[in-house]
């Protein structure tokens, strides 16, 4: 393990038991294809920290929100989704010291969505590990808990569309109307764009390999424009 990140976890208030389980968390699979010594990689310490994570989220949710046992899976779902951890994951600066292969680096994987998340979760299986629940809760709580707040505020958890029509059913009285502005590419690798409309007014547009998706883009437009009126 390097000095730079003992201090990386110094700075986390983590005094390492075990060196080996943290140098473990920040090897990539692909590393292994150069140095074999080093294995295992983090794909265990991975596994584990998915546990540990929707163990916490669903602790935190239980005990704050009201709601639904439908309504606490959505917002859990909505929490621990890969996009999510790769914010965190870059919001904690963990990709500058994980080791891959020359090749993934090339291709940017220190930047990678789902490597990202993957790194995030192998991180908190290996906090827990080492240093058990309660460590692994203070990580959870200092980044996690301020993206689900965020979730929950601004219904983040319900799709765009459902969540677009909730709005101008309540602020409006009307609903939304979904229009094709173009359709390219061949029936294999089609891809949609599709405007948004509230009243005849143009409020979105979206694009996506499937009507669905376009519509939904369309809707997360328009409900940003809507934030702004």
């Amino acid at each position: 393990m390097t000095d730079e990140l003992l201090n990386y976890l110094k700075n986390l208030g983590i005094t390492p038991k075990d060196k080996n389980i943290f140098y473990h968390a920040f090897i990539h699979r692909s590393y292994l294809n150069e140095k074999p010594q080093a294995e295992p990689s983090n794909e265990r310490l991975e596994f584990l920290g998915d546990a540990v994570l929707e163990l916490l989220a669903t602790r935190f949710l239980y005990e704050n929100l009201p709601g639904t046992e439908g309504d606490l899976s959505a917002i859990r779902a909505a929490s621990v989704k890969t996009t999510t951890l790769a914010i965190v994951a870059e919001k904690m600066n963990l990709a500058q010291y994980l080791k891959m292969s020359k090749g993934e680096e090339i291709t940017g994987g220190r930047d990678k969505t789902g490597l990202l998340a993957d790194l995030f979760e192998s991180f908190l299986g290996a906090v827990y590990l080492d240093q058990g629940l309660d460590k692994a809760k203070e990580i959870f709580d200092q980044y996690l808990i301020p993206y689900i707040k965020d979730i929950v505020k601004n219904k983040k958890y319900i799709d765009p569309k459902t969540y677009f029509q909730e709005v101008t059913q309540e602020r409006f009285k009307v609903l939304p109307e979904y229009k094709i502005v173009e359709e390219t590419g061949p029936d294999h690798n089609k891809n949609f764009k599709i405007a948004a409309y509230l009243n005849n007014e143009l409020l979105g547009e979206g694009e996506g390999p499937s009507k669905q998706r376009a519509q939904e883009e369309a809707a997360r437009s328009a409900l940003h424009k809507l934030e702004k009126k």
